[in-house]
C-alpha cells in the first residue's frame, strides 16, 4: 500500500507530535469505520458469506493500522530524533563554548535511543491491536455459531441479528484503547503524548552527554514550577535545582508531557 502521508520532516515537536497523532487517529478511524461495516452486516444481512468478508476487510484494515504505525515510528525515530539530540547536545556545546560532532559517543547513543522508542510506539499500539483482534474473534465466532440460528425463538431474525450487532457493539467499543490497567486513551492523545515524551528524552540525551564528554559534572534543572522530580507529583521539585550529570540522566523527564531541559553548570565540582 502507498504512503498517503507526506514523509516527515524534523522541526518543532509539538507539530511533530501533532503530525504523528493524526496519522495514527486517521488509520485508527478507518479501522473504526471497518468495524461499523462489520456490525452493519450482522444487523442488515447477516449471511454468513458477507460477514466473512466484510470481517478479512478487518482483519486487513488491523493490518494496515500497524503498518501505519511503524511506518510513522520509523521516520520518527530516523529523522526527528537525532535532529533533536543534536540541537540538545548543540545547546550544550554553546554554553560551555566548545563544539559538537557525531563522534561514536553520540552516534551509539542516538542508536540506542532511536531502538527504544521504535519498541515503545510497537508496545502502544499492541494494546490497539488486541481489542480490534478480540471483536475480530468474537464477530467471526458469532458467525459461525449464532447466526445460523438467528432465526429460533420469539423474536424475528431481523430483530435477532440487529440484537447480536448491539451486543458486538457494546462488548467490543473501539473508541478508545483501553490499557490493560483499566485506563480509557484515545489513540490521538497516546500518539502525541508517546511523541512529546520521546522528543524531550532526546533533546536531554544530547544536553547531558556533550556536558558529561566536556567533563562537567552537573547541571542546572529547567521545569515547570511545580513538576517532580520522579514524578509530576513527587515531592521532590525539580526547577531550579542542580543534580549531577548521572541524576539527570536517570530522570530525563518526569511524565509523558514534561518540559524538562538542562544546562551545564562547568563552574560547579560538587554540590
Amino acid at each position: 500500500m502507498p504512503y498517503e502521508w507526506p514523509p516527515l520532516v524534523p522541526g518543532d515537536p509539538d507539530e511533530i507530535a501533532r503530525r504523528v497523532a493524526a496519522v495514527l487517529e486517521d488509520a485508527w478511524q478507518r479501522l473504526a469505520a471497518q468495524q461499523r461495516a462489520v456490525l452493519s452486516q450482522f444487523a442488515d444481512d447477516p449471511r454468513t458469506q458477507h460477514i466473512a468478508a466484510t470481517l478479512e476487510e478487518f482483519k486487513q484494515a488491523i493490518r494496515a493500522f500497524l503498518q501505519r504505525v511503524d511506518q510513522e515510528a520509523q521516520q520518527f525515530v530516523q529523522r526527528q530524533l537525532p535532529h533533536l539530540y543534536a540541537a540538545g547536545a548543540q545547546f550544550a556545546a554553546e554554553a560551555l563554548n566548545v563544539t559538537f560532532t557525531w563522534t561514536t559517543f553520540h552516534r551509539d547513543a542516538i542508536q540506542s535511543l532511536a531502538a527504544d522508542s521504535y519498541a515503545g510506539f510497537l508496545r502502544r499500539s499492541q494494546e490497539a491491536q488486541r481489542m480490534a483482534s478480540q471483536f475480530y474473534r468474537a464477530a467471526r465466532e458469532a458467525a459461525r455459531r449464532e447466526v445460523p440460528l438467528l432465526a429460533a425463538g420469539n423474536l424475528t431474525a431481523k430483530q435477532a441479528a440487529r440484537n447480536l450487532a448491539a451486543r458486538l457493539a457494546a462488548e467490543h467499543k473501539l473508541t478508545h484503547v483501553v490499557y490493560r490497567n483499566g485506563a480509557r486513551v484515545p489513540v490521538q492523545a497516546w500518539a502525541e503524548a508517546a511523541t512529546l515524551a520521546k522528543s524531550a528524552v532526546a533533546y536531554n540525551a544530547g544536553t547531558l552527554n556533550r556536558t558529561a564528554e566536556a567533563g562537567v559534572r552537573h547541571v542546572e534543572v529547567f521545569d515547570g514550577f511545580d513538576c517532580g522530580w520522579l514524578t509530576h507529583t513527587d515531592l521532590d521539585k525539580a526547577n531550579g535545582t542542580v543534580r549531577s550529570v548521572e541524576d539527570a540522566t536517570g530522570a530525563p523527564i518526569s511524565h509523558p508531557r514534561c518540559r524538562r531541559a538542562f544546562g551545564p553548570r562547568p563552574d560547579l565540582t560538587s554540590v
